[in-house]
């Protein structure tokens, strides 16, 4: 069973008190603020700090969770818990109701300032499948691989809200048997599933943050696309890492799900062989039971499970700072494709078509090897949350536009 709340809620639905997430909106005419989304309905954080409703320490009234974001865990559970007391008991309904706004009423904003952002290569799967597409007479595996998180740093200007356009980039790229690159328009353009963790608490310079003090520094989750170009990519990439394949455009879902909404969905990753270095070792299981799924113009074309990720979220955070490199509130931490052994778990085009070499049939009959203009991608997620309820992560999603002059 799950919590009563006494704001309607649907029972599969996700935005139940088990959930809260955090995001920013506004109505014409208004500023931005901090919002919680419970059923299908915002609860004004602004307005209820206000009224005395809930704390006020200038957290809610800002176009930003940064604020809020930075207060600390004992802030984050102090009005988490307050929040679950007034929508589930009845003699606060009068007083809350008129700070509750119909979510189809509201623009869902860009929930944080990003000050840093870091795309990590974690599922086993994902890199394997892409070891094999591009090196198959190789380990697909690089050595380095199963000792340490793999990632690289993005930017973080061009972290984008779900919905924002996706302007197909361009730049150099060689074309297979020619002995000059090009310049035009991406002609592979694709998209990666992932599920990115944020930082709220800063950390200081010249000192890790141990993977037992995951929760002290880390606010919440999102669902993340990492947009991809993947020709402008295999062209710069020789030999440093990805460039201008990649920092066009990432985007980010709406609400951000608070770390203590996903305690109940935390189950043993895959066993990590060999042991990683002492600086990675996790005393708590921080494998996720989440359930993704990635659609193509409203059709399904993968439902691939973050729990097979190989390095968890407090390993990562560990490894990106291990060399002293401080965190910093709105820092972004994504997974990296999110993909499973069989071919509908497959987070990306370039391995649901295997490069190009089996084109993904679409249920309207279409083909693709990768994204054409005009296609929507949406990627949603759900996870296990507490009481047998189910917690949501809404949806990023991003429609492709052709090329600007």
């Amino acid at each position: 069973m799950t919590t009563d709340s006494w704001v309607e809620v649907s029972a599969d639905g996700g935005y139940g008190v088990e959930n809260l997430p955090y995001g920013i909106f506004s109505r014409p005419g208004e500023l931005p603020r901090v919002g919680a989304a419970i059923g299908d309905q915002v609860l004004d954080l602004a307005a209820m700090s206000a009224a005395g409703m809930v704390e006020d320490r200038r957290y809610f009234a800002s176009g930003s969770l940064n604020a809020f974001m930075v207060a600390g865990r004992a802030a984050w559970a102090a009005n988490r818990a307050r929040l679950v007391e007034v929508l589930t008991d009845e003699s606060y309904r009068d007083q809350v109701e008129p700070h509750l706004i119909p979510v189809a009423d509201v623009e869902l904003l860009r929930p944080f300032e990003v000050a840093d952002y870091v795309d990590f290569y974690s599922s086993e799967h994902h890199a394997r499948n892409t070891g094999r597409i591009f090196r198959p007479r190789d380990e697909p595996l690089p050595s380095n691989w199963k000792r340490l998180p793999i990632g690289y740093h993005g930017r973080a200007g061009t972290v984008y809200p779900s919905g924002t356009p996706v302007i197909r980039p361009s730049g150099q790229r060689r074309t297979p048997g020619e002995p000059e690159p090009s310049f035009g328009p991406s002609q592979r353009l694709d998209f990666e599933a992932e599920v990115a963790f944020v930082a709220g608490v800063p950390s200081a310079a010249g000192r890790g943050v141990p993977t037992g003090a995951f929760r002290e520094h880390v606010f919440g989750f999102v669902l993340l696309n990492d947009w991809s170009a993947r020709d402008l990519q295999a062209w710069e990439s020789r030999p440093l890492g990805p460039f201008l394949g990649k920092s066009f455009a990432t985007s980010i879902s709406s609400w951000v799900v608070p770390v203590a909404a996903l305690e109940p969905a935390r189950v043993p990753p895959p066993v990590q062989d060999p042991a990683p270095l002492p600086y990675l070792h996790c005393e708590e299981p921080w494998g996720l039971d989440l359930h993704l799924e990635v659609l193509i113009n409203g059709q399904v074309v993968s439902r691939p499970r973050f729990a097979s990720m190989y390095w968890t979220p407090p390993q990562q955070l560990a490894h990106a700072t291990v060399n002293g490199a401080p965190l910093r509130t709105g820092d972004l931490f994504a997974s990296g494709t999110v993909s499973g052994p069989e071919r509908d778990q497959r987070g990306c085009m370039l391995e649901l078509s295997w490069n190009g070499q089996e084109p993904l049939e679409l249920g309207d009959g279409t083909t693709r090897s990768f994204l054409e203009d005009g296609d929507t991608v949406t990627i949603r997620a759900q996870a296990p949350g507490a009481s047998g309820s189910r917690v949501t992560f809404g949806e990023v999603t991003g429609t492709v536009h052709p090329t600007r002059a």
